[in-house]
């Protein structure tokens, strides 16, 4: 079985957990500038100081990703259809996966439901998700015969990773609907992210999971 996505007691006071959690989620606009400003003046001083007494050149931390490499991240595939199948009765069914949708927090909390997962609150669901680097999502499409209406949508799978953005990635929560396990869903979803992640020139990535 996989760690469950809402973290145990021991792993959630681990500080790497804690770090996981930026602070600024909880200041406003106006404290996020300020937090910024203090920032920046507090690398300057330490800047000038390195500069002064060492001949090693100082690199200026990167704000921003250059322009070419965020129109990379721009044209890189969101979605893909794994699978799509044509009952007799004519309807249409997708597996889609995603590695840049959004995902509900009540929908994946009747997912964790179906799996046996514990809940936790569902604000520290949605932090947990919007600090993950990448949260990847497998869906169910059906789309009846004679129907001009939308597809009927139901999350059947989830995994997310957190990354420092450069070199490592790791991946946790790896969860797939029971009805659909043993399908090699959980592999697909899996092999989707790393390629999702390389794509990034993320390298070096890693599974966390249980031993069991």
């Amino acid at each position: 079985s996989h760690t469950p996505f809402f973290l145990s007691q021991r792993q959630a006071l681990t500080p790497c957990m804690l770090r996981s959690f930026p602070s600024s989620l909880f200041t406003s606009g106006v404290q996020r500038r300020r937090l910024t400003s203090l920032k920046a003046n507090f690398w300057d001083s330490i800047k000038s100081g390195l500069l002064k007494n060492n001949p090693i050149p100082v690199i200026d931390p990167v704000s921003e990703l250059p322009e070419e490499k965020q129109e990379e991240e721009e044209s890189e595939p969101k979605e893909i259809v794994l699978i799509e199948k044509e009952q007799p009765d004519g309807t249409i069914v997708k597996i889609l996966f995603s590695s840049g949708g959004y995902v509900d927090v009540h929908d994946l909390q009747k997912l964790c439901d179906k799996v046996g997962w514990p809940r936790r609150p569902t604000t520290k669901v949605a932090a947990a998700l919007r600090n993950s680097y990448m949260v990847a999502s497998l869906h169910l499409l059906t789309h009846p015969p004679n129907s001009d209406g939308e597809e009927q949508r139901e999350l059947i799978g989830m995994a997310r990773a957190t990354s420092d953005h450069v070199f490592n990635a790791t991946i946790w929560d790896v969860l797939v609907d029971p009805r659909y396990q043993g399908q090699g869903l959980g592999k697909a979803l899996v092999e989707q992210m790393v390629r999702a992640l390389l794509r990034k020139e993320i390298a070096n990535i890693t599974l966390f999971a249980d031993a069991q």
